[in-house]
């Protein structure tokens, strides 16, 4: 299943909504942030075949704007013990210069190129990982080395190769068609926290609000999900032995504790939810 565990891993998540500027220049909505949104999503919305049955329906990436990154960065040591750290952005998700998406972008392409970690997402061939290309050429910016492709696969790092062990797609990797998983399905059954009270629905609309910080929490939710999901693949896959996979979960047990300490204090409904389940899928 999973091939290989590199020194640095990361587990991410993005969160978007469609972009009002692509709703003026494709459509002639009005672009005068905030009164303009409803109307510029509703547009963007009819335009990918909005029905009384699915009013919201999927807006091509390139036409929506990144509003929140997560992601728990992995590195073993020289000792080969791993560590664990969050990474969340917006930095301050108060500051609206910090929110520009041109400087979450900029930030993240720019650490992936610096460390080159294995990227590990949920549904990021097709949706994550072409977002950040996309919309880092929208804004006009170079690729600090994410950009970059080797002459063959295995010569380096190759974010846009389905061949290469430096993107690790978890949905892609479980099933395709008919039986591919939501992450809430995948992680919820196997005793990991999936959808916690928000979903990607309801990011258009607090965004719309100015919840921000409401959208990066549930973000920050998604990346540990993704993060305890790529742990049990990577123990199936025979690459974490049971010890380890049992580390594992217990390195995130101890993030978010010690983030929770830090001020994160949403993330104590995250351990909650996973004790839940944990009682709940260890019964059968």
């Amino acid at each position: 299943m999973i091939k290989t565990i590199q020194p640095r891993i990361l587990s991410f998540d993005i969160e978007w909504t469609p972009d009002p500027m692509a709703a003026e220049a494709l459509y002639g909505v009005p672009h005068n942030p905030p009164i303009s949104l409803p109307d510029a999503y509703r547009r963007m919305w009819k335009e990918a075949g909005a029905t009384e049955d699915k009013p919201r329906p999927w807006v091509k990436t390139m036409l929506c704007r990144i509003v929140t990154i997560a992601g728990i960065f992995r590195e073993v040591d020289k000792d080969g013990l791993p560590t664990l750290k969050l990474v969340s952005l917006p930095s301050d998700p108060f500051d609206p210069e910090k929110c520009e998406e041109r400087v979450l972008l900029e930030a993240f392409i720019k650490g992936i190129g610096r460390s080159k970690p294995q990227l590990v997402g949920f549904n990021s061939q097709n949706a994550d990982v072409p977002i950040l290309a996309q919309r880092a050429v929208v804004n006009g910016l170079p690729g600090f080395g994410f950009g970059d492709r080797p002459d063959k696969p295995w010569e380096g790092a190759d974010y846009f190769s389905t061949s290469s062990d430096y993107h690790v797609d978890l949905q892609y990797l479980l099933a395709r068609g008919q039986n591919t998983p939501r992450l809430h399905e995948a992680a919820t059954i196997c005793g990991i926290p999936g959808k916690v009270d928000v979903s990607g629905d309801n990011v258009w609309a607090l965004i719309e609000l100015g919840k921000v910080k409401q959208v990066l929490d549930y973000n920050e939710f998604d990346a540990f999900t993704t993060h305890l999901l790529w742990a049990r693949m990577a123990h199936f896959s025979g690459l974490l032995d049971t010890k380890e996979y049992e580390c594992e979960q217990q390195l995130v047990r101890e993030l978010l504790e010690k983030e929770i300490e830090g001020g994160r204090e949403h993330l104590k409904r995250y351990i909650e939810e996973w004790d839940r389940l944990k009682a709940i899928t260890e019964k059968y």
